[in-house]
């Protein structure tokens, strides 16, 4: 059996970072990279992975990114899933694994291996709902709309009410030459 890993948010300026491991059990047609479905399509897919797979998603806070560090999160979520799925092969997107023996990892793998896009779904959408949530708790900050990532209407909100209750203050922002705090 093999066991994709992928992760959404780790480049976002706020909210959590998600890693989800998935062992496929069944076909799932549709099963794309994340990034090139839409929404919709997504939410689809990701009630099918979630009725005919094995998986584990795992939230690091935007709090636990800013104390402990991307890398640090990434590799105590990646030896999670492998511990999860002791009797798997793991194949990871991206070109890292962490020093961790027993990981192999695959650039494009969201595009080119159903169970990482698989992962890369079930992440992304975890994450997706998250900041929608967030959204109807800090509305000014439009989380609904760029589910913070940094883009240009992200930076706009930060300039207008400053740094939300889940903003990453480690992250340096350019657009606003500083970090967050």
């Amino acid at each position: 059996m093999l066991c994709g890993i992928d992760e959404a948010g780790r480049g976002c300026l706020a909210g959590p970072l998600a890693v989800a491991g998935c062992v496929l059990q069944n076909c799932i047609e549709g099963v794309a990279d994340s990034k090139t479905l839409t929404p919709k399509k997504r939410e689809a897919i990701f009630r099918q992975i979630s009725e005919k797979s094995l998986y584990k998603i795992i939230l690091f806070s935007h709090d636990e990114v800013d104390e402990k560090g991307l890398s640090f999160c990434l590799k105590e979520a990646i030896l999670t899933i492998k511990e999860y799925f002791q009797e798997c092969e793991i194949l990871m997107d991206g070109n890292c694994s962490f020093g961790i023996k027993g990981i192999k990892t695959m650039i494009k793998a969201d595009a080119k291996v159903s169970e990482v896009s698989a992962a890369s779904i079930l992440a992304k959408v975890t994450r997706d709902r998250y900041m929608v949530e967030m959204d109807k708790l800090y509305p000014q900050w439009q989380f609904a709309k760029h589910k913070g990532y940094g883009s240009a209407l992200h930076v706009e909100m930060i300039k207008q009410f400053g740094a939300s209750p889940i903003q990453r203050k480690s992250f340096r922002i350019k657009a606003l030459e500083a970090t967050l705090f």
